[in-house]
């Protein structure tokens, strides 16, 4: 496989940009930031008054980066006009080096959820929306081929963050999928809704969490939603990073660690394989080979560290593991290649 770089002109603007979008999510802070620990995890909370009540949001995990752009609150409020300016010119730099941008439809949606906050409660983008913003972050040409959608948008997100956090959605997400055209889907539990669909783009959106028991749908209080879990999503969800979607100036989101990504392809598609998801099977090995080669030339420590992690969480993993790279003997070798 022949692997196609951006230049470094667009990795440059691209990491501006999504400096720009982190600092934006800071400057909205509207009282005094607050640092409470719940249950031995240390969380940010904007506290401010509402007429005579006291409200607060949470705005992230603690963290060293973060920290340093809350002392800048501020400074980084004045500057919201310019950052704006600056983002729209980042952008076309993008799309003038060959970056795709997402659809309007997907766009759109990201950009609702953002406002609302869905990324910001926990909810992770991991399915082929994910996927395409690789691209970005790795500074990696992915291409239409393996870019190919299924019109499906998938969101992960912890059950257990959902109630440490103690925060909901600031629209209801009826509300959101409402206005944009989306009608729920019915399921065998008639008041659990974790899928919509919007029937002219062909587009359904779908809420999922790691299943530890029975893969059974279950609550989302912070997003106001139910969600279908599903085994071994804890891994894929541990240690999400933050991107940013070309889209009008740029929409902060969230998505899996790429090799966490990588990984986790492989056992889905062993999963998968075989049944009426047999065609979404080939997709997963696709985006995993492809994505294993790059991060084996980009970031072979964080690849290595994620696969031994995987086959360390029990013989059913291993075994699905291994049985999808009997497909992918190239792959295999990479992975194999990387302990010595």
């Amino acid at each position: 496989m022949v692997i196609k770089y951006h230049s470094h002109i667009g990795e440059a603007a691209y990491a501006d940009l999504k400096r720009l979008l982190l600092d934006e999510s800071v400057s909205q802070i509207r009282g005094a930031p607050t640092l409470v620990t719940v249950k031995s995890r240390r969380f940010w909370y904007d506290k401010y008054r509402v007429g005579n009540s006291h409200k607060q949001r949470y705005i992230g995990p603690d963290t060293p980066e973060f920290r340093s752009r809350i002392d800048l609150v501020k400074e980084l409020k004045a500057k919201a006009e310019e950052r704006k300016k600056e983002r729209t010119r980042l952008i076309r730099i993008l799309r003038a080096e060959g970056y795709a941008s997402v659809d309007r439809v997907t766009g759109s949606l990201l950009d609702a959820f953002a406002k609302t906050g869905v990324f910001r409660l926990g909810g992770t983008l991991i399915g082929t929306v994910a996927f395409k913003l690789y691209e970005c972050e790795l500074g990696v040409s992915i291409g239409f081929d393996r870019m190919a959608q299924t019109g499906d948008i998938d969101i992960g997100s912890f059950e257990r963050l959902s109630f440490a956090i103690n925060d909901t959605v600031e629209t209801p997400l009826s509300e959101v999928f409402g206005e944009l055209d989306f009608q729920p889907q019915p399921s065998l539990e008639k008041t659990a809704i974790w899928r919509w669909a919007q029937s002219a783009a062909g587009t359904q959106v779908e809420f999922l969490m790691p299943a530890h028991k029975e893969e059974t749908v279950r609550s989302l209080p912070a997003l106001g939603v139910s969600a279908l879990a599903l085994r071994h999503l804890d891994y894929l969800l541990e240690n999400p990073i933050k991107v940013a979607a070309l889209y009008r100036s740029g929409v902060l989101v969230q998505i899996p660690r790429p090799e966490a990504y990588a990984i986790h392809k492989l056992i889905v598609a062993e999963r998968r394989r075989g049944g009426p998801d047999a065609l979404k099977s080939r997709k997963d090995r696709m985006q995993a080979e492809f994505l294993i080669e790059v991060l084996a030339e980009l970031r072979p420590d964080e690849l290595y560290f994620a696969y031994n992690d995987a086959l360390k969480r029990g013989e059913r993993w291993q075994e699905q593991i291994l049985k999808s790279l009997e497909r992918l003997p190239a792959t295999a070798k990479i992975l194999s290649d990387l302990s010595k």
